[in-house]
């Protein structure tokens, strides 16, 4: 079991003896191929990278199999269990007011509810927003003292000790959950005793705008991620990185695990693999969570380049000791963030080769020195991703268009920017929080309360 702490967690910025000897001995062989025999070390390594895309495109193939079949929704449970509801917000007084509206519509016994809007104590401006709104008589104001990293993880650990209730979820400040959402979780877990933690999907709503590239490409993103993959990895009991919110947990094992990793800056991904690696199953629900896209490039590459560094910090810890998540968990943490790292640092490049020798041929008149396997194995990948795409699609309302497809490829190569700023920063400043601005989004109360079920009865 890995539980959190500086050492043990992401807080640990020393690899251990093995991973310093597996990534030396890695760098070491590279090195003496590239000077002894450097056409085939590339060759090797060209072929090792069409491995990896060929591996990721089969994997997508298998979630969107395991996908189709939903299991059946779960009994009413004979009692509602004490829930609480946690909201982390720094520099968010422009949305404090519509999140607490959003919350408000939560379909729960209000007898059984509990809230908590975790605030930092030198942020007077959400203070006030939060103080000023019209809040329900279960939600109340926490104020965090100050102190490092100030990371949203340490500011949900702050609360830990003041959650009564036998189940909690976090959300974030521009959520407007389905109003069933905590009803449909309690039901999952009264069913599954060995359930420690399921996540709700998380959609764009429809009504943020979806007009622009950027915003488009996350929502059809957001709409593969959680609307097929996650499902599909849930339905062959593997375990997944969590979403930074609507994720509904167990508070007695999450206090088991101690908290969250508060140096993590994707806690979130970090805490599904210690979940798994303690015995416990993840699982998923069908009411979203409505959020805005990030905007524009300026505010889309701190959020991916927070969510990169997240994941290299998680896969630094989980491969401390592999042993502790087997063979399945193993796997999963390969599929999902080690292919998300890899894919980010190598779409940009690969457009790169393809666009050269293109370019090249048009300019000499010859056939462009394109390797047909090379091509084909880019081609597999590309496809895969369109499939889960216009599935996730589907399920969550999008429509998916030829102009979405062809513009895939443009989007993905933006990931490789946010690659080495992320690198960059896991190196000079680990644990600074790269913070997504949000604005009050005035389609919110239309997509909470009119599209609850529209992925359900989609798929």
């Amino acid at each position: 079991m890995i539980k959190t702490n500086a050492l043990s967690g992401a807080g640990r910025r020393t690899p251990t003896a093995w991973q310093a000897a597996v990534v030396g001995g890695l760098v070491a062989c590279a090195a003496f191929g590239l000077v002894l025999w450097p056409r085939a070390t590339l060759e090797a390594l060209i072929l090792g990278l069409q491995a990896c895309f060929v591996a990721t495109a089969i994997w997508r193939a298998v979630l969107a199999a395991a996908s189709l079949s939903p299991p059946p929704p779960p009994p009413k449970p004979g009692r509602w269990p004490r829930y609480t509801v946690l909201a982390a917000l720094y520099d968010e007084a422009a949305v404090v007011e519509q999140l607490v509206q959003n919350l408000s519509r939560l379909d729960y016994p209000r007898r059984q509810l509990q809230g908590f809007l975790i605030l930092e104590a030198h942020d007077q401006s959400t203070i006030a927003a939060a103080t000023a709104a019209a809040r329900p008589d279960w939600l109340q104001i926490l104020i965090v003292p100050p102190g490092a990293p100030q990371t949203k993880p340490r500011a949900l650990n702050h609360a830990l000790p003041f959650i009564k209730g036998e189940l909690v979820t976090v959300y974030d400040a521009e959520d407007a959950p389905d109003p069933g959402q905590l009803r449909e979780a309690a039901a999952h877990f009264a069913q599954s005793p060995d359930l420690a933690c399921v996540q709700a999907p998380l959609r764009v709503r429809r009504g943020a705008g979806l007009k622009g590239f950027l915003d488009r490409q996350f929502a059809l993103e957001y709409a593969a991620l959680f609307e097929v993959n996650l499902q599909g990895i849930a339905k062959l009991n593997l375990p997944f990185p969590l979403g930074g919110t609507s994720n509904h947990l167990r508070t007695a094992i999450l206090r088991d695990l101690g908290g969250w990793d508060a140096y993590n800056v994707t806690e979130d991904a970090d805490l599904g693999f210690r979940l798994w690696s303690a015995g416990w199953r993840l699982g998923v629900i069908h009411r979203p969570t409505w959020e805005t896209p990030p905007g524009p490039f300026e505010r889309w590459l701190p959020q991916r380049t927070r969510w990169l560094k997240g994941y290299m910090q998680t896969w630094g810890v989980h491969t401390r000791s592999p042993a502790a998540l087997g063979e399945r968990g193993l796997l999963s943490l390969v599929m999902t963030l080690g292919a998300a790292v890899i894919s980010a640092a190598c779409h940009a490049p690969a457009l790169a080769w393809i666009g050269s020798a293109l370019l090249l041929g048009l300019h000499t008149g010859a056939a462009p020195s394109l390797p047909v396997g090379s091509l084909a194995v880019l081609a597999l990948g590309v496809v895969a991703a369109w499939m889960s795409c216009a599935v996730g699609a589907r399920r969550a309302g999008l429509d998916y268009r030829l102009s979405d497809m062809l513009l895939a490829p443009a989007y993905w190569s933006l990931l490789s920017v946010a690659f080495v700023q992320a690198l960059w920063r896991l190196i000079v400043s680990p644990y600074v929080w790269d913070k997504t601005i949000h604005e009050p989004d005035h389609d919110a109360e239309c997509d909470a309360s009119t599209h609850v079920d529209a992925g359900r009865k989609a798929a």
